[in-house]
């Protein structure tokens, strides 16, 4: 693997210097109080001056053990050479014209990658944006205007994003959703599978939400069902085999537009380029963001052609969606995703994570189930004994990894799931030290 001189500088390895978080880091959320609001929350404050494949090197001296990518984003790893020697380039010919008004190439480039990579054979157009949010909301109104029909039908557990709309569609309340409504209308929420809390099949599942579209809305009112592969905010929830190809059939039978939200699970993440991979199932619009472009932002929806070309011109866009030096990031993402082979890393990831995390839950009652594909891996804790969730000692065990420079993430419904997301590149070694701080806080919380 070619790394870069400032890469190679930055040992993969754990390191702590002082306590976490240290007296650095302490001054400068001293002086984040003062200056940033307190609704943008972060889960470690630990402040950090360097970064690359699988360490974050804090300000203090400290090098943590990277395992939530940015929640999803570097999966190519921090700093990768691939993305940072394009975005240099780019930045020193020019860092803005907003393609709507004068274009440029690698927009271009962007968007036939896209059409490459997503799902089916069938002709495809992208546009480009700036988050994930705005690419869930392009994609609503995208399904709206080719069908003209106003219902979206969502999931339980579903997280889409935090604009209004996108808040409409995302399903916890607390602290997405709580006091800022009113919310968008003609959105309909449906269940989804969830087979760690339900013993049906995919297909039984997607029977019940079908049988409840069609007595609630009937099919004819409905513009698209949008559904995220494998939940991420949700619970790391993957569907049980066949409940995606149901809900995908009925779509297509029905004229509905099967939305694929693969902004979580895109690029690699599970194994595959995209989680629909797994299961053959062929969206008619997808959106991405996240993993695609090595740290900086960009989103978009790629859709079958005669649907993306049912927009009226200007009636899709945004001063910065398709940024060039975004745009540079990206295709320098795909390059070393394809070269590395990173779908392969992030199924060897699983291969290695998954046997340790279910060998330990077989030791305890506190672990209701591990789950997931490649290297998106869930821990989903209850009480003993019961399938009541457990946030609280979910909280305890990631502050203690934190504690010990592993940075984790949880999520869920009810709060109650670890979530792991390394780099698809993260040293083995290093995974495998982060992995026995977590099973060793996980033996101390759950005795």
């Amino acid at each position: 693997m070619t790394v870069s001189p400032a890469r190679a500088a930055l040992p993969q390895a754990r390191v702590l210097r002082t306590e976490i978080p240290g007296p650095n880091s302490r001054e400068l959320q001293r002086r984040r109080t003062a200056a940033v609001s307190t609704g943008v929350a972060s889960v470690l404050p630990v402040f950090i001056a360097e970064a690359a494949d699988g360490v974050l090197h804090d300000v203090d001296g400290n090098s943590l053990i990277d395992l939530g990518s940015g929640i999803a984003v570097t999966n190519v790893g921090n700093a990768a050479p691939e993305v940072v020697e394009p975005v240099r380039r780019q930045v020193g010919e020019f860092t803005h014209t907003c393609f709507m008004v004068t274009p440029y190439e690698n927009y271009l480039q962007v968007c036939e990658e896209l059409a490459a990579l997503t799902p089916g054979d069938h002709e495809k157009r992208s546009a480009l944006f700036n988050s994930g949010a705005e690419a869930v909301e392009n994609a609503v109104k995208i399904a709206r205007r080719a069908t003209g029909r106003q219902a979206i039908v969502v999931l339980d557990h579903a997280y889409h994003g935090r604009t209004n709309l996108t808040m409409s569609l995302t399903a916890k309340s607390v602290p997405y959703k709580h006091g800022f409504g009113p919310f968008a209308p003609e959105i309909y929420r449906m269940p989804t599978s969830y087979p760690a809390r339900d013993s049906r099949t995919g297909e039984q599942v997607a029977r019940e939400a079908i049988d409840r579209i069609e007595k609630q809305l009937s099919a004819d009112t409905v513009a698209a069902v949008l559904i995220e592969p494998i939940q991420g905010e949700g619970g790391f929830i993957e569907p049980a085999a066949g409940f995606l190809p149901a809900i995908s059939r009925w779509c297509t039978d029905n004229g509905v537009l099967f939305i694929a939200d693969e902004i979580q699970t895109g690029f690699c993440r599970t194994g595959a380029w995209f989680a629909c991979d797994h299961e053959n199932v062929v969206p008619d619009l997808i959106t991405t963001a996240k993993g695609m472009a090595g740290g900086l932002p960009l989103a978009a929806v790629t859709g079958r052609a005669e649907l993306m070309d049912a927009m009226p011109p200007s009636s899709l866009g945004g001063t910065y969606g398709g940024n060039p030096v975004a745009c540079a990031a990206a295709l320098g993402a795909i390059r070393a995703m394809r070269e590395r082979d990173l779908a392969t890393a992030a199924h060897d990831i699983g291969d290695l994570v998954f046997p340790r995390l279910r060998e330990l839950a077989e030791t305890t009652d506190a672990i209701l189930d591990v789950r997931g594909r490649g290297a998106m891996i869930g821990i989903e804790f209850v009480k003993p004994g019961t399938p009541d969730p457990d946030p609280e000692v979910t909280a305890k065990i990631a502050k203690a990894c934190h504690a010990q420079g592993v940075v984790i993430l949880t999520c869920g419904t009810y709060g109650n799931v670890i979530r792991l997301l390394p780099p698809l590149v993260i040293d083995h070694a290093l995974l495998e030290e982060g992995l026995a701080v977590l099973e060793e806080a996980i033996r101390e919380h759950t005795r």
